[in-house]
């Protein structure tokens, strides 16, 4: 079994994003095929993509969709649609890429392709601040770990930690709410869901341990959307990730909009 492993400093402010586009794709940004990207995504799903109260679209989508424009060098637009419509008004050429987390499933691989992992959402644990410090896998064995429950983060704790107890709970929320009040003694969980709420209880609680990387169980993480077959702007959105990557971009992004680090 192998994992990615991150340092993370206590507490668990935000650190610099894990690399994660090709860097091949440098080489095949296509030469004036790609005279504007008209992005599409949603209105509704903070950090990423929401509206501020003057109803303009912001968050870390929306940043990170005029950055990659800035580095082609192209025209760029973004419109918002409802989250059901949203990949429908992409396959009717409503826009050429959607920026939305929309999941990289076997369905969605038959009408759509998909850009380089843009942000990848690792597994972590969650305790009390004053056991972060001494957190260890080992030291789990006589220890009560909150899971939602049916998530493929709990199968994760019954694949590879089958001898820690396992308290289910009906939603992340929850099963955090339990490491506060000292009822379990840890959380596994998605790491981004948990970063939005420690960033209201860092007084009480904090990552513990590593990040772990499966995307067999977690997936693959976030990508932007592209109609199938749309190579040129596939690959231009491919090759602005990697130079985000090179000059910093995406880390200032990541720190902007993620206080409380997910890694």
């Amino acid at each position: 079994m192998a994992f990615a492993l991150l340092t993370l400093a206590t507490p668990a402010f935000a650190q610099l994003l894990p690399q994660h586009a090709d860097p091949d794709a440098r080489e095949i940004l296509p030469a004036n095929q790609v005279p504007a990207i008209r992005f599409l995504t949603t209105p509704d799903f903070p950090p990423f993509n929401f509206r501020d109260s003057n109803g303009e679209l912001i968050g870390f989508n929306i940043d990170l969709a005029r950055r990659i424009c800035a580095e082609v060098d192209v025209a760029c637009t973004i419109q918002a649609w409802p989250w059901d419509q949203a990949a429908n008004a992409l396959a009717d050429s409503q826009g050429d890429a959607l920026v939305a987390g929309l999941a990289m499933t076997p369905e969605n691989g038959e009408r759509f392709d998909f850009s380089s992992v843009y942000l990848a959402l690792p597994g972590r644990f969650v305790t009390a601040a004053d056991a972060i410090e001494g957190f260890s896998l080992p030291g789990l064995s006589d220890k009560r770990v909150a899971v939602r429950t049916g998530s493929a983060h709990a199968q994760f704790m019954t694949r590879y930690l089958p001898d820690v107890e396992q308290v289910g709970f009906d939603s992340e929320l929850d099963a955090l709410e339990a490491v506060k009040t000292g009822s379990v003694d840890a959380y596994f969980g998605d790491a981004m869901r948990a970063a939005f709420w420690l960033n209201d209880n860092l007084a009480c609680c904090g990552f513990a341990g590593d990040a772990y990387f499966r995307p067999d169980l977690f997936g693959e993480g976030l990508t932007i959307t592209v109609p199938a077959g749309n190579d040129p702007i596939r690959h231009a959105i491919d090759w602005a990730l990697v130079r985000l990557e090179e000059n910093g971009a995406l880390d200032e992004l990541y720190l902007r909009w993620f206080p409380v680090g997910f890694y």
